[in-house]
């Protein structure tokens, strides 16, 4: 596996990304911290094919202390990339505002998604209409700290 050091990660290709994602870590996690009110994470994830170290951005909730990341691409058919790999490689590196941590994924059950689906929604009102607009089951994942 590779090492991970946070200088190293390769940023997402797609401009709106890499640009918050830049920012986010220029700011030491002051700046560019949410989407649109919606609160923003970076994650850093081992590329299932690449093998590199990875970093995107996604909106987050929260579970207790746990952190809720949702794979909908906007509701398109496909699961995003990101979410492959985390199924393939589950431990991943966050960083919260100014905090930085080590963590592992978790697929959410069925039955613990619906119960924080609404939390969700309320954190970022989209979801609902990206899983309208699919026949995919939006995967809800969970950051549990390690």
């Amino acid at each position: 596996m590779t090492v991970y050091d946070p200088a190293d990660v390769k940023v997402s290709p797609t401009s709106w990304v890499s640009e918050q994602a830049r920012r986010y870590e220029e700011s030491d996690g002051t700046e560019a911290t949410d989407m649109n009110g919606s609160p923003c994470l970076l994650l850093d994830y081992l590329g299932r094919k690449s093998g590199q170290w990875l970093r995107t951005v996604l909106i987050y909730g929260r579970d207790g202390d746990d952190y809720l990341i949702v794979a909908s691409k906007g509701g398109a058919p496909e699961h995003p990339l990101w979410y492959l790999s985390l199924r393939d490689n589950p431990d991943v590196h966050v960083r919260v505002g100014r905090e930085r941590f080590a963590a592992r994924a978790e697929v959410l059950s069925a039955e613990d998604k619906a119960r924080v689906w609404p939390h969700l929604l309320d954190v970022y009102a989209p979801y609902a209409d990206y899983q309208k607009g699919t026949d995919r089951d939006i995967p809800v994942l969970r950051l549990r700290r390690v």
